[in-house]
């Protein structure tokens, strides 16, 4: 889908997921494609706001999770990256602990409606 944009670019806006999918202190994995050209991409919603970064651990590139969905801490108050423990804060994907400790998860834009969950580039 496509939007068009007052000074006449285009946005691309690729649906996600459904908003109800998605609940308050939850995350989830989503695979965008298939073979070589997947995109891997983490949601979380957190504090009412939907945040979106690529599911890739800066240190060596892995998955977060392990288990489908398994991103958040015991507490649930930070992603862990499941392969060598990095700690990252779910509101700005900065890794505060780890072997990556002072990188960040990259940042995806997301735009939410009152039924979808998409992702702007």
């Amino acid at each position: 889908m496509e939007n068009h944009l007052q000074d006449g670019r285009r946005e691309i806006v690729t649906w996600l997921c459904a908003s109800a999918d998605l609940l308050e202190g939850a995350a989830k994995g989503v695979t965008l494609g298939t073979g070589a050209g997947a995109r891997e991409i983490l949601l979380l919603r957190k504090s009412g706001a939907v945040h979106a970064y690529v599911n890739s651990c800066p240190h060596q590139g892995t998955p977060l999770e392990t288990f489908p969905d398994r991103f958040f801490s015991a507490d649930g108050k930070l992603l862990i990256c499941s392969t060598h423990g990095a700690r990252f804060r779910p509101d700005d994907g900065f890794c505060i602990s780890g072997p990556c400790k002072g990188k960040s998860l990259t940042r995806l834009g997301v735009r939410e409606t009152q039924d979808a969950i998409t992702l702007c580039d």
